[in-house]
This record gives structure tokens, C-alpha cells and sequence, in this order.
């Protein structure tokens, strides 16, 4: 498991990446128009996005080691620039428009420019210059998404303020204050108005606001402490082997979600040693090449280990993988920084049970396998309702991925409670209303029409025990489904009673388990609708709802790759749901009008929460 990889071996790494896309630049270099699906921006702004997303790479591994820059990578993205702000070129990039992809990449060359400044920008011809400046200066005034696009304005502007280029002061301002409404604290931010947590809060919203104090001088403490509080918990995002979590959109930039592990060692603001960041990176970065990403071709597909473009999202094009140059910026601290010459330290690599109240999470890893217990992020704002499987379901792990094909969306079983009305239509988890959150545990309702589905999960050993209590007309259906597993072979099931689990492989197992409410216990087996592989199956219960309005359900869901476990066994009275987990500690939940929790030791362990 042990991967500590030094410097050269990234900087190899690197170069690969950037050779492999020669081949698709086009003439002049403005451009890398990669083989496959098409955003929904064009192929245009495709092939800006291959530019400036591998210049980034580039400008990591030029400006880390100055003395060992390549001339030939020089030479290729000063003819890029030259040419893509040549209005005449038949390759010149589109112009910056309100709510464009442009704005995204507009940001990617102004870091890229910042970094290489000495080496690049400041030898390129005066006219290059001026065009390269007129070009990014167009952002100034155009509309951005109100979400993490208002820093790729402040990046740009703040570049072009360095530069003598037109920039907007006020705009810069007033950007970074809309940001800084979205901090909601623990080191988070939501990415825009609602409840969007997801890898956008490291690899953009911390990002860019300390590289705006990187580039402006600004002083940087407020941001560097919030990293560091954020890298506290999201160090533990990755499993053991370095599989990131698969949770939230723009999963297909894969080891990007490395960037704020280097970011707080660049900025000295990780609670992380330097040789243990390293490791960790190198887990991950293996972890995908082991998988696939980089293909046989060198380059990055749209998806996650194999090409899966269901996983994916619109805006997303051939080139948009090459996000994961962020994974990279390491690259910038040179070869004798410690992070590259420090002794490797040991990562918690151990059991873990981790509350993270901001984003409404409860970290849970035993077996090797990490899993998210969500009851806090849904990926929605204010003004929008819907659902999505990157962020609705009560589950994620760093090896199992939600059924995203057709198929696996429209039914929605895994990690989801599913109350299926006497009509036959399924009610969804669109919008996530917190209920609390303490140690190892946390709930959350949802409604849906006439339908109010109320949801406690318990971390216990490797169980999450999760209390449903829902409100729905009688004749009603209920449905819990556990991991979705996949592999490149066939999964194997099992159904014993009131138990149901999938096997993917040789050892990852899923299994949920009836403990209160359920009358039988199912599998769902699919071909080509998960990231991780071909084939997949989720385990899940089937209940009828009983006469009257309200009736509670519990079931015990476990995943990783211990082949036997005891569930709990519970006992229920009303609402009130109540066992001795494996510990020996009495644990008590009620949901309803007054909900609670508690769960008391015999050596005088207590947690009380009272909603």
C-alpha cells in the first residue's frame, strides 16, 4: 500500500500527460481538441479548455523547477497564446461572454501566466502582450455564475491588475464577499446559496481565494486558518489505498481532490506533515493509474477509472479532466522542499468515526473502506428542487459509486429511502432538511407531497444503523437500499431472510440487514450503470407501510471487506428506538416531534442530543 513517490516520479508523470496531448493540438497551438464527447459549449471552447487546463499542468512543472524547464513546453504555450488572442487565427479563442466556459478558463491561464511570469509572460513579444491582456480583459463586467465562478473573475482581474491591464476593483470586492457569505464555518463553504458540499469547497473555493492573496499580497491568514480547519477533516475524504471519496459533480477530475493537500503545504497551513501529504498523494495518484486514468493513450477520459460518461455532467468536455492538473500544483514546491525530502510519515490509516456538522456529514471508515453518511448536502440552492445522485443519497464511499445509467437513476435504490404511493410513484430525497448532528450520529428528513420520511443513521462497529419514521398513505411501499458495489465481472447476491448482500471482486462486500418493519430483502443487478464497473448490484429492503399514517423501519448497512458481522439487535417502543451497540454502550433514538439521541457507556462515555 506504501506509496511514497518521489518528485521525479510526478514530474514523469507530468510530462506524460502533456506529451500524450500533443498530438490533438491543433495548428498553432491555441487549441487541444481531444477525442470525445462534446460540452455543451463546443468544440471551440473544447479546445481553449485543452489549452489552458494542461497549461496549468505545464506552468506547475515549469515554475517549481525553473532551472529544468523544457524550452520546447515554453515555446508550445507561447505559440498557444499567440495564436489563440490572434483574432485572424483560424484557431483564436472565443471571446469572454456572460456565464461562458471562457470565464472558467479565462482563470486556469491567468494562474498559469502568474506562475510561469518570469519565463514566459514577461519574454513574450509586446504585441503578444497586449493582445494576451485584451483578451482576459473582456472579463471585466460579464456575468459569472453565483457559485465558485466569481474567483476565476477575482483570479483573472487580479492577474491583469498585476500586468497594468483593466480590472475592476469593486468587482473583486464584491466577489470575494459574495464567498465569503457561503463560508459557514469548520473550514467549509457551501459552492453558492444552499447546501452544495462537495469537492469544490478544496479545489476552488479555498483554492482561489488564497491564490488572490498569492497573486494581490493580501494578507492571508483568515483563509489560511480556514484551510487549515477544513484539511482537519477532509484529509479523511480518502480511503487507505488513496481512493478519494466519490461523492459531488466533476468527479472525472479525479486527482484534483489532491489540490488542497498540497495547497496548505504551499501556503503553510496543514495540520498534515510534509512527508505524510506526499504519501497520501501518492496513493491516489497510483490509485487511478492502477484503474486506468491515464488510458493506454496517455490521456484522461471522461470518467472515473473506465470512460462513463453517465457519471459526467454537460459541461464537461474531452478536455475537462485536465482539472486534475490541480492534483499536481505539489510541482510548485521544488526539489528541496521538505515536502519532497522529509521521511514519510504514517497516515491514520486506522478505524474511523468522524462528525463534520458543517456539511452534515459523518465520516466512517473500518476495513479499509471510507464511507459518508449524508445528511446535510443535496447539491440544491434555494430556488431549484431536484436530485441528484452526487449528492442526495445518504451514502458514499471511496470504492462504490451510485448507479448514475438510466436505469439506475429512474429507480433510485441505492443509499436512498423510497416510499413507493399507491399510485406507483416513487417519492424522491430532493431537498435535505436537517434534523442534528452529533458524535456517530446524524439525521435528516425529506418531504415529498404528503410524504415526510425522517432518517437517523447510527455509526456502530462497521454498522450504520439507520431509523426511518415515515408519514405516508396507507398502501404504501417502503424501500432502503444499501451500496451500490460494481466490478468488471459479475457480482455475486445473497438473500438469507432479511438480509440481502452483493459482492463485487474478491472481498468488497454491501449488505443491509431488516431489523424492524421490512417483509423481504431484494438485490438489484445492473450492467453498464456505475462508474466503477460494468456489473453491479445493490442490496435492499422492501416493506409494506401498515395502517395509519406513520410507521418507523430500521435497517443495518454495512460495507468493506470483513465478510461477517452482527448486526444489532434493537428493540422499538414507538418512536423510540433502542439496542446496545458493540461497544456495550446503551444507544437511544427517537424521531418525530421531539427528536433525540443518546448513547451512555459504562466507564462514562455519554452523548446527549436533544433536537
Amino acid at each position: 500500500m506504501r506509496a511514497d513517490r518521489p518528485r521525479e516520479h510526478w514530474v514523469n508523470v507530468a510530462d506524460g500527460l502533456l506529451d500524450a496531448v500533443t498530438p490533438y493540438a491543433a495548428p498553432g497551438f491555441a487549441q487541444f481538441r481531444l477525442p470525445g464527447r462534446a460540452s455543451w459549449a463546443g468544440p471551440a471552447s473544447d479546445g481553449l479548455e485543452g489549452f489552458a487546463r494542461t497549461f496549468v499542468l505545464a506552468s506547475f512543472r515549469l515554475a517549481g523547477d525553473p532551472a529544468n524547464a523544457p524550452a520546447a513546453l515554453l515555446e508550445r504555450y507561447a505559440e498557444g497564446l499567440a495564436h489563440g488572442t490572434d483574432p485572424g487565427h483560424e484557431f483564436a479563442w472565443p471571446p469572454i461572454a456572460d456565464g461562458h466556459q471562457t470565464i472558467v478558463e479565462a482563470a486556469s491561464i491567468a494562474i498559469a501566466l502568474h506562475e510561469t511570469r518570469p519565463l514566459l509572460f514577461d519574454r513574450l513579444d509586446p504585441g503578444v502582450q497586449e493582445r494576451v491582456v485584451s483578451w482576459l480583459g473582456g472579463i471585466v463586467g460579464k456575468r459569472a455564475w453565483a457559485c465558485n465562478w466569481v474567483l476565476f473573475k477575482v483570479i483573472v482581474e487580479q492577474f491583469l491588475a498585476g500586468v497594468g491591464g483593466p480590472y475592476d476593483k469593486d468587482e473583486i470586492e464584491r466577489h470575494l464577499a459574495d464567498v465569503e457569505r457561503w463560508y459557514v464555518g469548520d473550514g467549509w463553504y457551501t459552492d453558492g446559496a444552499g447546501q452544495n458540499y462537495d469537492y469544490y469547497c478544496g479545489w476552488a473555493m479555498h483554492l482561489y481565494t488564497l491564490w488572490w492573496t498569492r497573486m494581490s499580497g493580501a494578507d492571508a491568514t483568515v483563509y489560511r486558518e480556514r484551510l487549515r480547519t477544513f484539511l482537519g477533516g477532509y484529509r479523511h475524504l480518502f480511503a487507505p489505498d488513496g481512493a478519494p471519496m466519490h461523492q459531488g459533480r466533476s468527479l472525472t477530475y479525479r486527482m484534483a481532490s489532491l489540490a488542497p493537500l498540497w495547497l496548505g503545504t504551499l501556503f503553510d497551513a496543514s495540520p498534515i506533515e510534509p512527508g505524510t501529504t506526499r504519501l497520501m498523494a501518492g496513493r491516489t495518484l497510483d490509485h487511478f493509474a492502477a484503474r486506468g486514468a491515464p488510458d493506454e493513450r496517455g490521456l484522461l477520459s471522461l470518467g472515473w477509472h473506465r470512460p462513463y460518461l453517465p457519471m459526467t455532467q454537460g459541461y464537461s468536455g474531452p478536455a475537462s479532466p485536465y482539472w486534475a492538473s490541480k492534483g499536481f500544483l505539489g510541482l510548485l514546491l521544488g526539489p528541496d522542499h521538505p515536502v519532497w525530502t522529509a521521511q514519510a510519515g504514517e497516515p491514520d490509516d486506522g478505524d474511523l468515526s468522524l462528525a463534520m456538522p458543517a456539511p452534515g456529514w459523518l465520516l466512517h471508515r473500518t476495513g479499509g473502506v471510507t464511507r459518508l453518511v449524508n445528511h446535510g448536502s443535496d447539491g440544491n440552492d434555494p430556488d431549484t428542487s431536484r436530485d441528484d445522485p452526487h449528492y442526495a443519497k445518504l451514502g458514499y464511499s471511496t470504492h462504490t459509486a451510485p448507479e448514475t445509467g438510466p436505469g439506475g437513476r429512474a429507480e433510485n435504490i441505492d443509499n436512498h429511502i423510497t416510499v413507493i404511493l399507491p399510485d406507483g410513484r416513487p417519492t424522491r430525497r430532493r431537498r435535505i432538511e436537517r434534523v442534528g448532528i452529533a458524535e456517530s450520529f446524524a439525521a435528516s428528513r425529506y418531504v415529498d407531497g404528503e410524504t415526510v420520511v425522517e432518517t437517523a443513521s447510527v455509526l456502530d462497529g462497521p454498522w450504520e444503523v439507520r431509523v426511518h419514521r415515515v408519514t405516508a398513505p396507507t398502501g404504501s411501499v417502503v424501500r432502503d437500499g444499501g451500496h451500490a458495489v460494481a466490478s468488471g465481472e459479475p457480482c455475486a447476491v445473497t438473500l438469507a431472510g432479511l438480509t440481502a448482500s452483493a459482492k463485487a471482486g474478491s472481498d468488497l462486500v454491501s449488505e443491509i440487514v431488516g431489523l424492524h418493519g421490512w417483509r423481504t430483502a431484494q438485490a438489484a443487478l445492473r450492467q453498464d450503470e456505475n462508474a466503477i464497473g460494468a456489473h453491479s448490484a445493490t442490496p435492499y429492503l422492501v416493506g409494506a407501510h401498515p395502517e395509519g399514517r406513520t410507521a418507523v423501519f430500521v435497517s443495518a448497512v454495512r460495507l468493506g471487506r470483513d465478510f461477517s458481522a452482527t448486526p444489532p439487535q434493537i428493540q422499538v417502543q414507538g418512536d423510540q428506538v433502542s439496542w446496545h451497540d458493540s461497544a456495550g454502550s446503551r444507544v437511544e433514538v427517537q424521531l418525530g416531534r421531539e427528536p433525540a439521541y443518546s448513547r451512555l457507556g459504562s466507564v462514562g462515555e455519554r452523548v446527549v442530543w436533544t433536537g
